[in-house]
């Protein structure tokens, strides 16, 4: 229940952030919002705020309302903003209306959700540089505040000794061999220093302190003895204002640097007909990963969360009919040929899109729920009480 308490809310404050660009930028230019609704219909609530009072919207005549319907609807998977004349051309001659308007403003209002699904990750660093966050403690910038210092296990090598004897992961090394290491070299060094001799490691998870015994091997490529962990030097990383409003940018431009990139090689996937990479998930697989982030926290959470809105914001912008970056597309054709293409022509091809990516949506999600399916059905047993 908590992992689909989570996994609702944040999508909805990332897809409500998303219409309420599209809605802002709509104003603006002088566009009118017929209703902005949270989840997806059918409505189970609409209201309109008339002459200073809200009132019930009622009757199906919903145009006829001069002011923007706010509703709440029965599918609570984040929400969206209706404009005035955005699909279809029955509204081209009304001042209000977003055919209405020149390109450059309706390139702007289509633009202005994925400028703020940016602006949100954006701001989602500044408060995890603010707050604090645990990083590895090398190369550190002059000026940070460091807290909560630890010796971390950052990974483990399958087939050696610390995976054999239960190491895990963000294990926090406390002694070696007795010993209290003073930093992750230390505590390498000490390792090698046993040889091939058994001797116990003592570290914290999850709160607990416990104690292993072990024996290391030779590994050759280290050219000594190591029972096969890679560590680091970690801690609660804080910046002040200035440098976490630097380091914010740096880390939105560094995130969708990458989703670009896993974006282009999941097209080129597709293209050449190739299985897509395990790391992509549907909304299982996000719905599964977010219940095991809110877990360790609450800055993982944010941190997955600002990643999750770079997401939206680069796969909205894509050139691809029936998303943002489509309808900017057709819009740059207009300009080229001086004369927008035939609405239903233009409506067709954004409908042929959407059904395909509802398509590759439906078998992302059936392979999420072959990874996830036994994950999702111990929940819902936990749940029920069986």
């Amino acid at each position: 229940m908590l992992t689909i308490i989570m996994f609702l809310s944040v999508l909805s404050v990332l897809v409500l952030i998303h219409e309420l660009g599209h809605f802002l930028a709509a104003r603006i230019f002088g566009v009118k919002a017929e209703e902005f609704g949270y989840g997806f219909p059918p409505r189970l609530i609409g209201f309109v705020k008339d002459r200073g009072k809200w009132k019930r919207v009622k009757g199906s005549d919903e145009s006829s309302y001069a002011k923007t319907i706010w509703s709440i609807n029965w599918l609570p998977l984040g929400g969206f903003v209706r404009i005035k004349g955005e699909s279809a051309d029955d509204h081209v001659n009304d001042s209000d209306s977003f055919q209405s308007k020149k390109i450059w403003k309706r390139v702007l209002i289509l633009a202005a959700g994925v400028a703020m699904n940016w602006l949100l990750a954006y701001f989602i660093f500044v408060s995890i540089f603010l707050i604090g966050a645990p990083s590895i403690l090398e190369d550190v910038p002059a000026g940070a505040t460091i807290q909560d210092r630890s010796i971390r296990i950052t990974s483990v090598m399958d087939g050696m000794p610390a995976a054999k004897n239960g190491l895990m992961s963000g294990d926090r090394v406390i002694t070696v061999a007795g010993v209290v290491p003073t930093d992750y070299n230390d505590a390498r060094n000490l390792i090698a220093k046993q040889n091939e001799t058994l001797f116990e490691i003592r570290y914290i998870r999850d709160g607990e302190e416990k104690v292993v015994t072990i024996t290391p091997v030779q590994i050759k490529e280290l050219g000594h003895a190591g029972i096969g962990v890679a560590l680091a030097d970690i801690g609660i990383v804080r910046f002040g204002i200035g440098q976490s409003f630097w380091y914010a940018g740096i880390a939105t431009y560094g995130y969708t640097r990458d989703v670009l990139f896993a974006f282009g090689t999941m097209l080129r996937d597709l293209i050449l007909l190739h299985p897509l990479g395990q790391d992509v998930s549907g909304p299982i697989g996000i719905a599964v990963m977010t219940g095991q982030v809110a877990k360790q926290g609450i800055v993982p959470l944010l941190q997955f969360a600002a990643i999750l809105s770079i997401n939206l914001a680069v796969v909205n912008f894509l050139p691809i009919p029936a998303l943002d970056g489509g309808r900017v597309l057709f819009l740059a054709i207009e300009k080229v040929r001086r004369r927008a293409m035939g609405q239903k022509l233009e409506s067709g091809i954004h409908q042929v899109a959407f059904i395909a990516l509802i398509v590759l949506i439906l078998l992302i999600t059936v392979r999420d729920l072959g990874r996830y399916g036994g994950m999702i059905v111990g929940g819902l047993k936990g749940l029920v009480g069986m």
